[in-house]
């Protein structure tokens, strides 16, 4: 089986939302167990391994982000066109999920010194569900980890942690005619916000690091939505904020300011994500590259951590693809990190 033929059985499975997560995890642990894996774990999330005093784990998510209409294929059908291989999941990530079993398969398990893990979670897309169960149950983590996120095949060993608020002001709602007598929860977030994106320009974004492609902290007003109708002021306002953190300090300094902006504005916040950045050094991997996306890497400190997956980069988009080049390349970078670590 190659492959790609690996991939069409992934992305025929739907798994937007975790809709077939159990029939996608079978046929993992199906696939495994024929290759000598055990079981460890099978909940939503599926964990398996082989030998012990494990060197390497292995992690993917299974579920896809939902597609919208324009596609010009059917989204769970693999296809191949010039090179390429379109299918919804097949960037993120199901493409580096099989490019892992064949390189297992591909591998004489029986001649090495040490252990392998494979781990598949769910719900990434959404809430992180999957890995938070993965943190709370395991023990001891193998001493590299392959994070198999799309990164066109480049080995990346730091990413930006994510730092994000809900943000609520209240106001008294009265006719856009009598103001006097009312308080604008628009007007409040408004000021709000404007005093926090001044202090993000004069505190944040000014200190930069080469390790990222976007060096400095970046901030994004994602949502913003007040008021009930054009001639009342707006009794509550909502906002959604949020922090690809370069530096780990800068949660600290920001949690700080937005506590202080609350009580001055009258509003109050709760932090939706709170992730710091990582930048590791792995030995054998000599140039420094990192992830401009959040993964689940972030969460496991324990571990070496290395984000690598195929190419192009298309998650999310209409006609997801990645080129067959880049799925046989990836199959060999992970039996080259297999003997790197388990030998």
């Amino acid at each position: 089986m190659e492959t790609k033929d690996i991939l069409k059985d992934l992305v025929k499975i739907n798994t937007i939302q975790d809709k077939y997560n159990k029939e996608f995890i079978d046929y993992i642990e199906n696939y495994l167990i024929q290759l000598g894996f055990k079981t460890e774990s099978k909940t939503k999330n599926l964990v398996m391994s082989y030998g012990a005093n494990y060197g390497l784990g292995f992690l993917g998510h299974s579920d896809t982000v939902e597609y919208i209409d324009g596609w010009k294929t059917n989204p769970h059908d693999l296809v191949e066109k010039d090179g390429i291989l379109y299918g919804l999941g097949s960037s993120d990530m199901k493409g580096g999920i099989a490019a892992f079993l064949k390189a297992i398969k591909e591998t004489d398990l029986n001649n090495l010194k040490r252990g392998i893990k494979v781990y598949i979670t769910y719900d990434e897309e959404i809430g992180f569900k999957g890995i938070k169960e993965v943190v709370d149950n395991e023990v001891a983590y193998p001493e590299y980890m392959i994070f198999g996120e799309p990164t066109n095949n480049i080995e990346c060993t730091a990413c930006k942690g994510l730092l994000s608020f809900k943000l609520y002001t209240t106001g008294i709602k009265v006719h856009s005619s009598r103001t006097d007598r009312g308080k604008s929860a628009n007007t409040s977030m408004i000021k709000l916000l404007n005093e926090l994106e001044d202090y993000y320009n004069k505190e944040i974004k000014v200190k930069e690091t080469n390790i990222y492609e976007v060096p400095y902290t970046t901030m994004n007003i994602g949502l913003l939505n007040g008021g009930s109708a054009i001639n009342s002021v707006a009794a509550s306002c909502y906002s959604y904020v949020d922090f690809r953190l370069s530096f780990k300090e800068h949660r600290d300094m920001l949690i700080k300011k937005v506590e202080e902006l609350c009580s001055k504005y009258d509003g109050r916040y709760e932090i939706d994500d709170n992730i710091l950045p990582f930048d590791n050094n792995v030995e054998f991997i000599k140039e420094k590259n990192s992830a401009s996306f959040m993964t689940e890497a972030s969460f496991i400190e324990q571990t070496k951590r290395i984000i690598l997956g195929v190419g192009p980069v298309t998650a999310h988009e209409i006609d997801e693809h990645i080129e067959i080049s880049s799925l046989e390349k990836l199959v060999d970078q992970y039996k080259e990190i297999i003997t790197k670590t388990c030998n």
